[in-house]
């Protein structure tokens, strides 16, 4: 064998050794709270936008995946865009309720949403961890665009 190439060949072997299925287990996942909002479940997200007219619901997700469905009412605005600015242009009134989802619980997005609509001074955050999965096995209706 040429010395030469060995160290590739180490390296490509160490490469493959630590790509496998160790490295396919790692899964996002959504963690259980999100300090600073509320969660709620599909029903809560109904009782919600029935109890409060001026509420906003916000999916997080990229518009890919809004492709798929997503929860009537709800405005588009990808985590990837979410700034303060951006959040105004929905919310204008920092004290408005506003509730963040995504795909669900393997999803981040809704999370990184809720965040940043904390550290932009927004005080009635809710969100709704299992997201479109949860409302969709839920059987509840969805549009399609």
């Amino acid at each position: 064998m040429n010395r030469r190439r060995l160290p590739a060949v180490v390296v490509l072997a160490w490469l493959l050794a630590n790509a496998g299925p160790a490295q396919a287990e790692k899964e996002v996942v959504s963690p259980d709270t999100v300090p600073g909002t509320t969660k709620v479940d599909a029903e809560g997200v109904i009782n919600l936008v029935e109890k409060i007219s001026q509420f906003v619901i916000v999916d997080a997700r990229i518009r890919h995946d809004r492709l798929q469905g997503y929860i009537e009412g709800s405005v588009s605005l990808p985590d990837v865009e979410t700034t303060c600015e951006s959040l105004a242009s929905v919310i204008p009134k920092k004290s408005s309720p506003v509730l963040f989802y995504c795909n669900g619980p393997k999803c981040g997005r809704s999370v990184h949403s809720s965040n940043k609509a904390l550290a932009c001074g927004y005080t009635q955050v809710y969100w709704f961890r299992g997201g479109f999965e949860e409302w969709k096995n839920k059987n509840y209706p969805y549009l399609k665009k």
